[in-house]
């Protein structure tokens, strides 16, 4: 059975922080807002004012740490006990994730996502991702439901760190280069051909486009390149994973970055970078030790590491450990044309060191 789980609905618009409440009176005029201090800074005052001129009353909550199963159940206690009719999340993918997994928890609660990054598909993703309290990743959360709209300001986006927008691209088309291996022992999947398509056009926009968003993004200007590109990590990265079938086809790089999240050393780099770096190895064991140059060329061109960062004890036994514990359905493995096992990661990771 094919099934497409997305948001109801999708506006991006430059400056449209100031537009926010009339987007969100028709759902509820009694809200709570959950949001992070430097989310919440990077909207206003324009959006405070624009709920205030819409009669919105609210109230906010931070999230500080990570996307926990203990924040998660903080924030569902906060919006029963407010008896708020609507959840809206703003912020990066941590704060749109929490919010998305308690709006799945409560049939009742209308949640809306403001994505002040576009640094994952988070805002319109069928799933939550849960971490422990150190940044580890503990699973993926499937959503019962989804948010009534996603609203993305390119204005705001413009304003974030470049570094957050090429974590973006690179975790967007990672989508194409983990979805795609699967279609060569699977030709006539149709879920799986949708989800291969979508992503092969987000790298299209990226070939054709991606240079100049970043020269954008570094200047702080919306230009027509930008809002695409911005467009493409959001909404043809989600709309890759939101189709699903009986069959499932998770991305490996995705697996790598999973374990790679629990060692401390590599909590700097953000969740596209690890999974550029997982993108690296992935190429490496599926072309027996040469990676896809293009590949390699896209994960150069948007400064993504290339090699492990510094770690904790005798380099080859922590390589190792991580080959070990890296985890993937056998199901899934079965129907890729590589095979997956700890020593191929191992030569794979080991490959990476001071090689590109």
């Amino acid at each position: 059975m094919l099934a497409i789980k997305s948001p109801r609905a999708y506006a991006h618009e430059a400056g449209l922080r100031k537009r926010a409440g009339e987007f969100i009176k028709p759902y509820a005029t009694h809200i709570r807002i959950f949001t992070s201090p430097n989310a919440w800074q990077a909207v206003n005052p324009e959006l405070s004012q624009s709920l205030e001129a819409n009669g919105i009353r609210w109230e906010l909550e931070y999230l500080h740490g990570e996307c926990t199963d203990a924040a998660i159940e903080t924030l569902r206690n906060n919006v029963e006990q407010q008896q708020a009719e609507l959840l809206f999340a703003v912020g990066g993918g941590r704060v749109l994730d929490a919010a998305k997994a308690v709006g799945s928890q409560l049939p009742d609660l209308k949640v809306i996502n403001f994505a002040t990054l576009a640094a994952t598909c988070a805002a319109w993703s069928p799933v939550a991702i849960i971490y422990n309290e150190q940044g580890g990743h503990v699973r993926s959360q499937p959503l019962g439901k989804m948010p009534e709209l996603v609203l993305v300001d390119s204005e705001v986006i413009a304003r974030s760190d470049v570094r957050y927008l090429k974590a973006g691209i690179v975790d967007a088309l990672a989508k194409y280069y983990e979805f795609a291996p699967y279609l060569r022992n699977n030709p006539h999947d149709l879920a799986l051909d949708l989800k291969v398509m979508t992503a092969q056009r987000a790298l299209d926009v990226y070939r054709q486009l991606g240079e100049a968003a970043v020269s954008a993004n570094e200047k702080q200007q919306v230009t027509p390149e930008l809002v695409k590109v911005i467009d493409a990590n959001i909404v043809l990265a989600g709309l890759a994973n939101s189709v699903r079938d009986q069959l499932p086809t998770p991305g490996f790089a995705h697996a790598i970055h999973n374990r790679l999240t629990h060692q401390p050393e590599l909590h700097h780099w953000l969740h596209g970078e690890k999974v550029g770096y997982s993108l690296l190895v992935q190429s490496l064991i599926e072309n027996d030790g040469v990676p896809d140059a293009e590949l390699l060329a896209l994960l150069r061109q948007y400064a993504m590491p290339l090699t492990l960062a510094p770690l904790t004890g005798e380099r080859a036994a922590a390589i190792r450990t991580i080959s070990e514990q890296i985890k993937f359905p056998a199901a899934s493995a079965e129907r890729l044309p590589f095979r997956i096992h700890a020593d191929a990661l191992e030569q794979a990771l080991l490959a990476t060191e001071n090689r590109f």
